[in-house]
Formats: C-alpha cells, sequence, structure tokens
C-alpha cells in the first residue's frame, strides 16, 4: 500500500496554489494539459523502479519492521504521556540516522487525559458487569459512583421526546449503525445532549459495524454551559440487550465508576523531516500521519501504519536518489486523537505561508488493500492527477476518487489546498469519509486496539 504515498511524488510539482485552487504557474504557467500529459508519462521509470524497491525490492518489509519495532519498544502513545513523548524522540533520532533533512521538533501543547479504573455493573433486572470504556476527556464520577436507572433511546430526537424522563437517569444511546460520519455524532455529542435533559452519564453503544463484546473508545466533547457528566462507550451487544429489556417494561438499574481525570495541557511535539526541492525548495507537499494513539492498543494501524509508510515515502526517494522539485516534508502529528490538535497548532503556526503548500496528504484510513486515492481540489488538478494514476497500472490501483481529507489536514484543505488521501478495497469506491467538523472527529478504537 505504501507506494500510493510517494508513485505521483516526481510528478507531484505539477500542483501549486493560487486563491484556493491547484494551477499550472512558473515553468507550467503556458503550458497544455497535452504538454503535463506527456511529460507525466516520461515518469514511467521512474515509477517502476519505486515500485520495484517497495514491492519486491530490499525495502519489501522496512516499513513494517520500523513500526513493529516502535510499537514493541513503546506500546500505546496516548496524548500527554511518557510514552508518547519517548516514540517522538525515538522517531527524531530515526529520521536523522535515517539522512533525511531538517530533522527538527516543534513544539505544541496538548491535552493529557487519564482513564483510570472504570467499571459498569448492570444491578437490576439482573447482575451482569459490563465492558466500557471511557471516552478521551470525560469526567470521572464520585468515587462511589453513579448509580442510577437507563433510560434507552435510539437517537437525538427520541431523547428529546422523552426529555422529562431522563431526568436523574443514566442514558444509554443504542443508536443503529448507518456509516461512520452520521453515527459518531453519538459518541462526539452525546453526554452534551443527556445533560442538557438533565441525565447524570451517558453510555453510547460503540460506533462499529461489527462486534465481537468490544467496546471502542474515542474523543467526545463538552459544551460551554452544559454540565459536565461522566460518559463511556459500551458494546453493541450490551446495548441491544438493554434495548429488549426497556421494550419488554423491564427497570434496568447501572452503577457506574470511573476514575478518568483531565490534567493540565503537556508539553508536546510535531516531528518534522524534508528531503528538500531541487528547483522549488520554498513549495511544500506534505506528506503526514499521527504518532500518538489511545492508550487501550498499541496503535499501529490506527495511526502507526500511516505514520511509517510517510516516513517511507521520503525514505524510498531518498534511497533512488531522487530529488522532487518542490520540496517534500513529511510531518508526525501529535495528539490527533484529540481533536487534531497538533495538525491546528501547525496550521495556526505556518498559515501565513499557505501560498506555498502545493498539496497536503494524511494517511489515517487503516493500512489494508488500496484501491487509489482520494482527492480534494480542482477540476484540472483532478485531471492531472488521473494521469499520474496512470504510473500504478503495473500493480493495478489507478482510481481516483473525491473527498481526500484528513483530521490533521483539513485546516489547509479549508483553505484551498488541494489534499490527497489513500482509500482501500474493504471500502465501497463511492464512499467518502467522515467530514471533519473542526478539531473534533475521530474513528473509533476499540479495546484491542487498531
Amino acid at each position: 500500500m505504501k507506494f500510493l504515498l510517494f508513485t505521483f511524488v516526481g510528478v507531484v510539482h505539477l500542483f501549486s496554489l493560487n486563491s484556493g485552487k491547484a494551477i499550472y504557474k512558473n515553468d507550467n504557467s503556458q503550458r497544455t494539459f497535452q504538454e503535463i500529459k506527456e511529460e507525466v508519462a516520461r515518469y514511467g521509470d521512474v515509477a517502476k523502479a519505486i515500485i520495484n524497491l517497495a514491492v519486491y525490492g530490499k525495502a519489501q518489509n522496512r516499513s513494517y519492521e520500523r513500526l513493529a519495532l516502535l510499537v514493541d519498544t513503546v506500546g500505546p502513545r496516548p496524548s500527554g504521556s511518557k510514552s508518547l513523548e519517548k516514540a517522538i524522540q525515538i522517531m527524531y533520532q530515526n529520521l536523522q540516522e535515517d539522512g533525511l533533512e531538517n530533522v527538527h521538533l516543534e513544539p505544541v501543547k496538548i491535552p493529557h487525559w487519564e482513564r483510570g479504573e472504570e467499571s459498569a455493573v448492570m444491578l437490576e433486572p439482573r447482575i451482569h458487569k459490563m465492558a466500557i470504556l471511557g471516552l478521551g476527556s470525560s469526567i470521572g464520577t464520585p468515587p462511589e459512583g453513579i448509580t442510577a436507572e437507563v433510560l434507552v433511546v435510539t437517537s437525538f430526537e427520541e431523547l428529546q421526546r422523552r426529555a422529562r424522563e431522563a431526568r436523574g437517569k443514566i442514558v444509554v444511546y443504542n443508536q443503529p449503525y448507518v456509516n461512520y460520519s452520521k453515527t459518531v455524532q453519538y459518541r462526539v455529542q452525546g453526554a452534551v445532549e443527556a445533560a442538557k435533559v438533565g441525565a447524570l452519564a451517558s453510555l453510547i453503544r460503540s460506533v462499529a459495524s461489527f462486534s465481537v463484546y468490544s467496546p471502542h473508545t474515542g474523543i467526545q466533547e463538552y459544551q460551554d454551559g452544559v454540565p459536565k457528566i461522566p460518559t463511556a462507550c459500551i458494546t453493541v451487544e450490551d446495548a441491544e440487550m438493554m434495548s429488549r429489556m426497556a421494550s419488554r417494561g423491564n427497570r434496568i438499574v447501572i452503577q457506574l465508576k470511573m476514575g478518568a481525570k483531565n490534567y493540565p495541557d503537556a508539553d508536546s511535539f510535531n516531528t518534522v523531516a524534508e528531503i528538500i526541492g531541487s528547483k522549488y525548495p520554498e513549495q511544500v507537499v506534505l506528506v503526514s500521519g499521527h504518532l500518538d494513539s489511545w492508550d487501550v492498543g498499541q496503535g499501529a494501524m490506527d495511526d502507526g501504519g500511516g505514520a511509517f509508510i510517510s516516513w517511507e515515502a521520503l525514505s524510498l526517494i531518498k534511497d533512488l536518489g531522487l530529488r522532487p522539485k518542490r520540496t517534500l516534508r513529511l510531518v508526525l502529528w501529535t495528539a490527533e486523537e484529540q481533536g487534531g490538535i497538533g495538525g491546528f497548532q501547525y496550521y495556526q503556526s505556518h498559515k501565513e505561508n499557505i501560498s506555498n503548500y502545493s498539496l497536503v496528504m494524511e494517511s489515517d484510513e487503516g493500512t489494508f488493500l488500496p484501491s487509489g486515492l482520494q482527492f480534494t481540489g480542482s477540476e484540472k488538478a483532478r485531471a492531472i492527477m488521473e494521469e499520474v494514476m496512470t504510473l500504478l497500472q503495473p500493480v493495478n490501483i489507478t482510481q481516483v476518487f473525491r473527498a481526500g481529507e484528513g483530521t490533521d489536514i483539513n485546516f489547509w484543505i479549508q483553505a484551498g489546498v488541494p489534499a490527497l488521501a489513500l482509500t482501500w478495497k474493504l471500502r465501497s469506491p463511492n464512499m467518502t469519509p467522515a467530514r471533519f467538523r473542526g478539531p473534533q472527529r475521530k474513528k473509533d478504537n476499540g479495546a484491542a486496539g487498531t
């Protein structure tokens, strides 16, 4: 999958930014599409060399081995933790040893939340110990916990209709899974909506299309002026069971205990490395993934894989002695799981040079069998991207879909910078990913880690 991130690097100099659109300037300003198409075709041998090195050559398993070493050494890397900072220092050293240029750390202030001990026990209509995972930034319960009757709802609309019943209770959301972008709102906003109607806590059915009694964690948000209540995810199975019990008229009582705590913001870093461009070094093509993870898995898939194939993109270019026209910049984000904190602070620090950003890329949708790229940009730029992807015919991955996006790069996309993201064959080619709605969106992370 990794060659999707870098095969087009040799021709990505065709993209640049002007008033929020990808256009052609400098040596491309007066060129016809046919001329550009012919230049793209001349990169065929370069593309084959990259594919051969990555897929069949000495770099065949390199990114996997690098990733395995990090996750085995460091383990989970939650925001504000010592393990995250250890991972950042390891990567800083690795990038230097790899011979990349301008390797440096850019300071970021990030949230520090710890879940502590947590449990949920159904007391009525029978004793049942439930699997839960507190949601990021949730407050904890009192030491004795919260013991209260449950109100099961399937939507925010039902919660509003039954608002009088919710006061003093624990709201359980058993929302049907439609797709990620529609369903994740219950995880992000569930506690706020429950608190508005006087609930003491909220439990959200994990945002997942499949479950083997596995709760999922992720970020949630509080709202100014609304009381903060404890909130956690439960399994699909338990949510469905309580829904059945409620439909029979059973009284359901749960004792919820959560030791979650929010600490002052911690010091952290975005990790940066480059291959400096040969012709337009001030112009940047950005590739990225995030180093942080949740605390209940190793963060190998989310997003160690994305971070390491982004690093591999630069390694392969360097190993082949290639020098792109524009600067190829790797950024390994911090605190993405907390809502794109590292990405947002990077944007704030660099947005004054936005006209120098030709293209931004993030890999944070998993590392499965790829089917192509998702692209956001002008139609002229898309046409060039489609030509570039013909270079991947040797591995039969040539499709260009719409809606390239990513939590840490959406700040740039909203400002008009063209963007790319990977897409996978396990997904429907017509499926667009969840759209970012400010610094809060994130996919789920199961108890086993992804």
